[in-house]
C-alpha cells in the first residue's frame, strides 16, 4: 500500500467541487492525500479545463481503469444516482453530505459499498471545524439538562437540496455527535412560500430522557450562523468557546481521511461508529420529515 496511487474524479464542480480540485491538486506533503492523483472532473456544463485538471466525460470516468475513487459533489438530489453509478463501476465513493434524500436508499447503498468492498465515505466538514473540536471538549462529561440549537441561513431550492431535515443534517450530527442517541419526539414545519420562509422544529430526547430543540430556519437575507443553548447541571454554555484558526483545511482534512480508509489505516471500531453515526442521522431525518408532513391532527 506504501506506494499505491488512487486515481480520483471530482464530480460536479459547485463551491465543494472547486475546493476538491484545489485540494487534490495541493495535497498536504507527506500526507495520505499524496496517495490521490486527480484525473479529471464531470460536469454538466463545459469548461475543457479548471487549473490543470482536465474535463472528461461521465462516461469515461466510469469506464476508465485508472480511476479508482470518485468526489461527488452534485447538488444533493442527484446524489443517490451518482453514487450507484460509481460503485457499481467499482470505484470507492467519497460524497458531500447527505449521502441520499432518503434513509432506505442511504442503507441501500452502503450496502451495496460493502458488497462490492468499496469506499463508501461521507464528508462530514462540520466535524472538524475548530470551533466544533472545541464545544466538543467543553461538553465532554457535563450532564445534559436541556438544550436547543437554532441555525439560520439562506433559501434553499428544496428540489435541488431535499427536506430541510436533510440538507441540515450537519446540525442534526452535531447532536448525535455531542450528546449520544436521539429520538425524535415531535416535530413541525412553518412555511410562508410567499415569503419563501421556512422554519423547522424539532424536539428530541436523549437517551436520559432529556429534551433537545433543533430549529433549522431560512429565508431571504438571514446571515448563516448558529445558536447555541446547552444547560448541564454545571450551568448553561450560550455562546461557542474560543477557537484557533486550522492551519488545515476543512476539505484537505476530510481528503486525508479518504485517503487514509482507502490505505486501511482507519480501525474497524471508528469506520463502524462512523457508519452507525452516518445511517442513524439519515434515519432520523427520514422521521423528521414523516412528522412534519402528517397532516395537523385537529383537536376537537
Amino acid at each position: 500500500q506504501i506506494n499505491k496511487m488512487f486515481g480520483t474524479v471530482v464530480v460536479g464542480v459547485g463551491i465543494a467541487g472547486l475546493a476538491r480540485i484545489r485540494d487534490l491538486m495541493n495535497p498536504m506533503p507527506s500526507s495520505p492525500s499524496e496517495h490521490l492523483k486527480l484525473l479529471g472532473f464531470v460536469s454538466r456544463r463545459s469548461f475543457g479545463s479548471i487549473n490543470e485538471a482536465k474535463q472528461i466525460s461521465l462516461e469515461d470516468a466510469l469506464r476508465s481503469r485508472e480511476i479508482h475513487a470518485a468526489f461527488i459533489s452534485t447538488e444533493n438530489r442527484s446524489h443517490e444516482e451518482t453514487i450507484r453509478m460509481f460503485l457499481e463501476a467499482g470505484k470507492h465513493v467519497l460524497v458531500e453530505y447527505p449521502m441520499a434524500l432518503s434513509a432506505k436508499v442511504a442503507h441501500e447503498l452502503w450496502e451495496m459499498a460493502e458488497q462490492k468492498d468499496k469506499v463508501l465515505h461521507v464528508e462530514h466538514i462540520e466535524l472538524l471545524t475548530e470551533e466544533y473540536k472545541q464545544l466538543k471538549k467543553e461538553v465532554a462529561g457535563k450532564d445534559l439538562v436541556k438544550g436547543t440549537l437554532h441555525f439560520t441561513g439562506h433559501v434553499l431550492d428544496e428540489k435541488k437540496a431535499g427536506f430541510p431535515a436533510f440538507s441540515g443534517i450537519a446540525r442534526l450530527t452535531w447532536l448525535i455527535d455531542l450528546f449520544g442517541d436521539l429520538t425524535v419526539t415531535s416535530a413541525t414545519r412553518e412555511e410562508q412560500k410567499d415569503k419563501n420562509y421556512s422554519r423547522m422544529t424539532v424536539h428530541f430526547q436523549t437517551a436520559n430522557k432529556k429534551p433537545l430543540t433543533w430549529i433549522e430556519e431560512r429565508g431571504p437575507g438571514m446571515r448563516r450562523e448558529k445558536k447555541i443553548n446547552f444547560c448541564f447541571t454545571s450551568g448553561c454554555l450560550e455562546n461557542f468557546p474560543q477557537a484557533p484558526r486550522s492551519a488545515v483545511g476543512l476539505f484537505m482534512q476530510d481528503q486525508n481521511l479518504f485517503a487514509k480508509k482507502l490505505l486501511g489505516q482507519v480501525s474497524k471500531e471508528e469506520l463502524a461508529a462512523e457508519k452507525w453515526r452516518i445511517l442513524r442521522c439519515l434515519d432520523l431525518a427520514e422521521t423528521i420529515q414523516q412528522h412534519c408532513e402528517q397532516p395537523e391532527k385537529i383537536c376537537s
